[in-house]
């Protein structure tokens, strides 16, 4: 590339610079975007560290109008209002930190300043991170310049000044630069020898102190030199004090006069300090938040500084107070960004392991420790079953980050005294800050264990670590012994530190409670593992019964048209047990689902006394012989009623394994029950609750040994099966059909139901289902009695349980004081359930009408019923 100085090249650009209109053409005509970026990072400003020169003017150094005297016990600290270095090295020269060991990135001392709050109670007491956002308008800024008597000649070149001045504000965020330039200029007007500035700072205890950033700034001195010393100033103590604190301006003509001038410096440097100017620099809401001065007047009367040198100071000073302003909030706004950037890592930390408590734990204390430079982390898990000692206790000593630990520490020797503390935050439910315990007199046994822990334990922070409601305190985060990071001494923990540990143990209580919640979740997973084997176990039929059972099966079966299978009269009264579990055999066997499925004989009849055994005998009406008359319905319904023809073999096995187990462990209460009495199932299920539990209790033993009457099905017919059978099962709750039946009694009126249409016929299979499950109202006027004496038992009994545990009044269906009512409600029953249904199954097969018949013979009983108990003749069933 060619030489940027050559002759030609000086040549060319003088040339542009004669020919100004030409360049600014070109230049807009042909300039590419990236000339135009890289136009703009030539003028980019780059905030640096100011760098000391180590060959700086030792009289400017110490040649200070303050009355601050150097020396070796003066701590120089960096200013509070120094914008962001980078402290983080770059990540070649970091080396890999232990695995699981958590890498310091910043320091808690880095935020050591009045912050907004991290954490603030809301209205109703409550920790929270969210606060009402703060506005505050900055006013415009009236005039800034004084009476100018000098002609329109002066107020042009200060108007110049100014206009540089503000180009300078609006572009850079730099307050020593800016401030340096302020200076400089201000030199043109008031010609001092030496000018300083200080900037008001604050610890996180909003003590306030004065610290240099610009520190005898001459004429001619560079920014490095002005800026190579850091002093720290007492507030309200000298010239430089008394201005902070009282916000007035001091035009001092003899130093040596004034009683607040400190004049050792004067002695140790043979500067000799005669006049000052000495002004605060105040921000939009009039606060103090600098400090500059000037010192020495070079010309005029007496070498004093005049009025209007004060009133020039200040116009210039009035730019240094947005600057700061500005200034301030940047590097605010800044800490704030990182402050919240170091609570996301916690949280992504704790929430990246959620498993374990113990690795939750750890990865806690490392972050902690590390981020408050205290010596050790102890964190306290609460016993829920005690209210005076905890479950468990993790401790992890500072020197523990470095190494690589495959388990936590855990339960480990923690001292009474830390034990003590914990327990008082843990009731108390209030942080606790304590600057030295062994000077502590709050507590009783601070004198007692001082002789074991004092060599240990000097300075205590203790907070509680709430639950996500934050009702319930679950843990305590202690932190002993906070290190400073330059002398390594111990020093108490300051507020800074209590609004950190505060926001971390938010973060903490949410990954302790989701962690052992996911324990918890564990544990019972693994408990309702074993208790379903268990159940499993004891709800299948025997090996015995089975084999007792397949004997006399393969032997004496008998026929359908001997247990009257086929006939829509059916009554399973003159069966004993042994011969309703014979019936069931029989309807597998005449559907030719044993064949078609390769159901093995065995399994077959250990599953069927499997169903048997899991309907409770104490449940007057919905009990095994309930399921085995809904059966034989869908039975009579496909081999009498000829749907058998219409529907498919897997259609068949799940209508006939439905009708079974529908109602499988009822308990002889209604779903309604379930849910106000609050019952377990009741939080399993938003709806159909009995009906799902049915199902549930159907799949299980279909999965038990011995009861796999499925496993000659392919996957995709399995899955199939299981759906229609828990559709089938679903469709008894009435709530259901009274939804659904609407669409199918459309859908036969107009001769719209189409046989090949799978909704259709899944609607199909919900109504028979209800259909069968329904049928007692159908069968023969004594067989319908008796079970509507049983129905009402059922009823009643349930209905004297919410009177007993529930404390309300029951409906007169389960009311045992309004049975008169049985026969008018059964009447109601008919007219709105069932005589709709039963016609539209005789539409689609006249060979149902059987159905239909007994239904409307049963309402003609029931409505004489009826009109006898409203002559007083009869009362109920009666």
């Amino acid at each position: 590339m060619e030489d940027r100085c050559s002759p030609e090249n000086e040549r060319m650009e003088a040339w542009l610079d004669d020919h100004l209109e030409f360049t600014h053409s070109y230049f807009v005509k042909k300039a590419s975007r990236e000339m135009v970026n890289a136009w703009f990072a030539e003028r980019a400003h780059t905030i640096q560290p100011s760098v000391p020169k180590e060959n700086s003017s030792q009289q400017r150094t110490h040649h200070s109008s303050s009355d601050h005297c150097p020396s070796s016990n003066s701590t120089i600290l960096p200013s509070a209002l120094t914008l962001l270095d980078n402290r983080c090295p770059s990540p070649a020269t970091v080396p890999s930190p232990a695995p699981g060991t958590p890498t310091r990135k910043i320091s808690a001392s880095e935020f050591d300043r009045p912050l907004r709050p991290i954490v603030v109670k809301d209205s109703e007491g409550s920790l929270t991170f969210l606060r009402d956002s703060e506005r505050e308008p900055v006013p415009l800024c009236g005039s800034v310049m004084g009476e100018d008597g000098d002609g329109s000649g002066r107020r042009l070149d200060r108007c110049t000044r100014l206009l540089e001045l503000v180009k300078e504000v609006s572009s850079h965020l730099d307050v020593t630069a800016l401030c340096h330039k302020i200076f400089l200029h201000i030199n043109e007007l008031i010609t001092a020898d030496r000018y300083s500035l200080f900037l008001v700072g604050e610890d996180s205890s909003n003590r306030k102190f004065l610290v240099s950033r610009l520190f005898d700034v001459a004429e001619g001195s560079t920014l490095e030199e002005s800026s190579s010393s850091c002093i720290r100033l007492e507030w309200n103590k000298g010239i430089v004090g008394h201005v902070a604190s009282t916000g007035q301006p001091l035009n001092i003509k003899n130093a040596y006069e004034d009683p607040r001038f400190n004049a050792e410096v004067d002695l140790i440097t043979g500067y000799k300090t005669q006049s000052i100017l000495c002004l605060p620099i105040k921000n939009h809401r009039g606060e103090v938040v600098g400090v500059a001065q000037a010192i020495n007047k070079k010309c005029g009367e007496d070498g004093a500084f005049t009025e209007q040198d004060e009133k020039d100071f200040s116009a210039y000073l009035a730019f240094s107070g947005i600057v700061l302003h500005n200034a301030q909030l940047y590097e605010t706004s800044q800490l704030e960004n990182r402050r919240n950037q170091v609570l996301l890592d916690l949280a992504r930390l704790i929430f990246e392991e959620q498993q374990c408590l113990e690795v939750v734990l750890r990865k806690i204390a490392g972050t902690i420790l590390s981020f408050m430079q205290a010596q050790a982390c102890t964190v306290f898990i609460a016993d829920d079953d005690s209210m005076n000692s905890f479950s468990s206790v993790f401790h992890m000593e500072h020197e523990e980050l470095a190494e690589v630990l495959e388990a936590p520490k855990r339960g480990c020797d923690v001292s009474q005294i830390n034990y003590m503390y914990a327990q008082y935050v843990k009731n108390t439910m209030q942080p606790l800050n304590i600057t030295d315990v062994t000077k502590d007199q709050r507590f009783p046994w601070t004198c007692e264990s001082a002789d074991h822990s004092s060599s240990r334990i000097k300075s205590l922070l203790c907070t509680p670590i709430r639950n996500g409601k934050k009702d319930k305190v679950i843990g305590v985060c202690q932190l002993v012994n906070k290190t400073d990071e330059a002398s390594s001494s111990i020093k108490s923990f300051n507020r800074n530190d209590e609004q950190f540990l505060e926001a971390f143990a938010i973060f903490c209580g949410l990954g302790i409670q989701n962690t052992q919640m996911y324990e918890t979740v564990e544990r019972a997973m693994a408990k309702q593992e074993v208790t379903l084997e268990v159940l499993s176990y004891h709800a299948s039929a025997t090996e015995e019964e089975t084999r007792e059972l397949q004997v006399t099966a393969v032997t004496t079966v008998p026929s359908a048209q001997s247990l009257r299978l086929l006939d829509f009269s059916f009554s399973d009264f003159d069966l004993s047990d042994a011969e309703t579990t014979l019936a069931t055999i029989r309807m597998f066997v005449d559907l030719n689902l044993i064949q078609n499925f390769q159901m093995k004989y065995t399994n077959l009849c250990q599953w069927v006394l499997s169903v048997r055994k899991n309907y409770r005998k104490n449940v007057a009406y919905h009990n095994w012989r309930h399921a085995l008359n809904t059966a034989q319905c869908m039975f009579a319904l496909l081999k009498s009623g000829c749907l058998q023809n219409y529907l498919n073999d897997l259609e068949i096995l799940a209508l006939m394994i439905a009708t079974l187990c529908h109602d499988l462990d009822h308990r002889g209460v209604n779903n309604s029950y379930i849910q106000r009495s609050d019952h377990p199932l009741a939080q399993l299920y938003c709806h159909s609750t009995m009906e799902h539990h049915h199902f549930d209790q159907c799949l299980m033993i279909l999965n038990s040994p011995g009861n796999q009457i499925l496993s000659g099905l392919s996957l995709a017919e399995y899955k199939t099966t299981l759906k229609m059978i828990e559709k089938a099962i679903l469709a008894t709750d009435l709530a259901l059909y009274m939804k659904r039946r609407e669409e199918f009694f459309e859908l036969t009126k107009n001769n719209q139901f189409v046989w090949e249409d799978d909704h259709h016929r899944d609607l199909l299979r919900s109504m028979l289902m209800t259909a069968c499950d329904i049928s007692a109202i159908t069968k023969p006027w004594p067989v319908q009695k008796r079970i509507a004496e049983l129905v009402a038992t059922e009823f009643f009994e349930q209905g004297d349980k919410e009177r007993r545990e529930l404390n309300i009044e029951p409906i007169d269906l389960m009311n045992r004081e309004k049975r008169d009512k049985i026969p008018s409600m059964q009447v109601s029953f008919i007219d709105a359930i069932c005589i709709q249904l039963y016609e539209t199954l005789a539409g689609l097969s006249e060979h149902c009408s059987p159905l239909l018949e007994g239904c409307q013979k049963n309402r003609q009983h029931w409505k004489r019923l009826a009109e006898d108990c409203e002559k007083g003749l009869v009362n109920g069933l009666v």
